[in-house]
């Protein structure tokens, strides 16, 4: 593909329109790691949560979603779609405890929930576990899609991809600091938003296409493997109840509590912990989660799964993208490199857009992780246990150095890597087991900080074991292995729980009085405390209006999501029928929202 004149003067534009405005925060980022990782503690909601959509809007999810959509349809998108449940408790559960806590990161927090040497190991583990090798491996399915796509529109090897969006990425990670990412979020959400509108429609209206009805009527006569049907939003029960336990039952009953994922962590984490715990009260950590959810799941999928769909009609084989692109490296070649493939028909002027849209999803990700990773690796490991008594301007330092070692760390995996799918399953295995413990360690006190090293440690032994096997000939299909990968380590950390080192009675009795937990796990610490449940009730939640927020809330993404996709396949009955649901669960989980903040604080009851 060439880019005319015109399509370089855009994504010229839309560079300039997005980072220039970041070399403002330079001198602010600097002052102090509060500034240059935390943001001050004063950001709004509005711009927390549109950082957060950013984010988790990377190059490498419109390919994700374009491998899901041609080999499990679309309703294969419920493996990400499920997560709704895990946003949304986030929301109403854990939103405002972390803003409560006051920890720079989420790390942090295990040396204010456990004691003694258990709690510093842990946090000084996962800042390396996470901060850094976990961290490498999303930013390189990142990069291993912006590999792809250069690959595409103009022939790079990967190398010259890895340069081109490295100078761009780590330039600004190490100057703005966290200040610097949520301005570059901001933008780049509008530009890559408009780009992949633009390529829905032009690929819409490609004469093998024929438009919106063309494309439902030409996929309905189409089988996709194992028969299913590409356009159905719900897995067929009937014929296909393999598929339809993975891609549907297995999502909604238990990965979305039992599985730790970035971005979708049960009781919040990473970086949406990193935006909450940034915001400027708890009003605005609960607002911009909430914004997220609902920008995440219902603004965004429809044009990605839309060029996915007519992907189908014109590359129905994977041979057919080589053939229309012989110069590509084989082993690039997957279902994910259909949504880049498809781009070749967008006209002048959307080619630059398009480009400068996707450098902007690479770099809004990448960014965010860069100073994410650095955060830990500088806050909870270096200062904590290597370096305690240097200067705030020592530490920024530092956090700049890692924010450049991250990158080149995690550019050399990209080579390993073959398709954005593959490492998605990935994360999810190793991460499975672990959910279940971080929504539970808020709310009961037995949890210790050897229940995490236990189901870490287990999730990754059994995930290893599982490969080995696989590998050997023994396979599993991914449901089960995710099944056995969870009942092994919630029984090893539930035992862990009742054996293990208790955390200190002091350390639990502090956690209660700052972070004030609800709920009936903390009624034995309660008790040591001194504290009468007449006082407890006064500063817990409001657990059945946080429940009724938690279902709406779900119930609102859910049907605006799907109303969305039933006007476009021209189904209007089910589109009105889902429309009058929206507005239903739409109006309760306003009237919840106000009923849980008065004038800014917490209902109490």
């Amino acid at each position: 593909m060439h880019l005319q004149l015109l399509d370089w003067i855009i994504v010229v534009a839309s560079l300039l329109i997005c980072f220039v405005p970041a070399l403002f925060f330079g001198k602010r980022a600097g002052k102090n790691t509060s500034e240059f990782f935390a943001s001050g503690r004063s950001v709004p909601w509005w711009l927390a949560g549109l950082s957060m959509v950013a984010t988790t809007f990377s190059s490498d999810t419109p390919n994700l979603v374009t491998n899901i959509v041609r080999t499990n349809g679309v309703a294969g998108n419920w493996v990400w779609w499920a997560f709704v449940l895990t946003g949304v408790s986030t929301v109403f559960f854990y939103a405002r405890l972390w803003r409560r806590s006051g920890v720079m990161t989420d790390l942090e927090f295990y040396e204010l929930r456990y004691s003694g040497k258990a709690a510093s190991f842990v946090r000084g583990f996962r800042s390396v576990y996470l901060g850094f090798f976990f961290n490498c491996m999303i930013m390189a399915t990142v990069n291993l899609a912006a590999c792809k796509i250069a690959g595409i529109l103009f022939g790079f090897d990967r190398w010259q991809t890895l340069l081109l969006v490295g100078v761009l990425n780590v330039v600004f990670a190490t100057y703005s600091g966290l200040w610097g990412v949520l301005v570059i979020d901001m933008i780049q959400f509008f530009i890559k938003m408009t780009a992949v509108i633009a390529a829905a429609y032009f690929a819409l209206q490609l004469p093998q296409i024929g438009g919106l009805s063309g494309l439902v009527d030409k996929l309905s006569h189409i089988k996709g493997p194992g028969g299913i049907n590409y356009l159905n939003i719900l897995p067929d029960f009937s014929n296909n109840w393999d598929i339809a336990i993975a891609i549907f039952i297995m999502p909604v009953a238990v990965q979305w509590w039992a599985v730790w994922y970035p971005g979708a962590e049960p009781g919040g984490g990473s970086y949406i912990a990193q935006r909450m715990l940034a915001s400027k009260s708890e009003k605005d950590s609960l607002g911009a989660v909430l914004f997220f959810n609902v920008a995440h799941y219902v603004l965004r999928p429809w044009p990605w799964i839309l060029v996915g769909l007519c992907s189908i009609i014109i590359y129905p084989q994977l041979s057919d993208i080589q053939n229309a692109f012989p110069n590509l490296d084989p082993k690039l070649l997957g279902h994910d490199i259909a949504y880049p493939a498809m781009l070749k028909f967008l006209p002048v002027g959307f080619i630059g857009l398009m480009v400068g849209g996707l450098i902007a999803a690479n770099s809004s990700t990448i960014l965010t992780h860069l100073n994410w990773g650095a955060s830990y690796l500088v806050h909870d490991f270096y200062r904590r246990f290597i370096r305690k008594d240097k200067s705030e301007k020592h530490y920024v330092l530092i956090g700049r150095v890692a924010t450049i070692v991250l990158f080149f760390s995690a550019s050399s995996l990209v080579f390993f890597l073959d398709t954005a799918y593959d490492a998605f399953n990935v994360i999810l295995q190793i991460g499975a087991g672990t959910g279940l413990l971080y929504l539970l360690r808020w709310f009961w006190w037995r949890i210790n900080a050897w229940c995490e090293v236990t189901a870490m440690a287990s999730s990754f032994f059994i995930s290893i074991l599982m490969l080995i096997l696989n590998k050997s000939g023994i396979h599993f299909s991914s449901h089960i292995a995710l099944i056995i990968t969870i009942l092994f380590t919630t029984i090893c950390w539930v035992v862990t729980a009742y054996l293990g080192p208790q955390t200190d009675r002091k350390t639990l009795i502090e956690f209660y009085k700052n972070i004030r937990p609800f709920g009936p796990g903390w009624k034995k610490i309660r008790e040591e405390a001194g504290i009468s449940e007449a006082d407890a009730k006064s500063s817990h939640e409001n657990i059945p209006l946080g429940l009724l927020g938690w279902f709406s809330g779900c119930i609102v993404i859910w049907s605006s999501l799907f109303t969305i996709g039933n006007f476009l396949y021209g189904r209007i009955n089910y589109a009105l029928i889902l429309l009058a649901v929206f507005i239903v669960s739409g109006i309760i989980l306003i009237r919840v929202v106000n009923k849980l903040w008065i004038n800014g604080k917490t209902e109490s009851i």
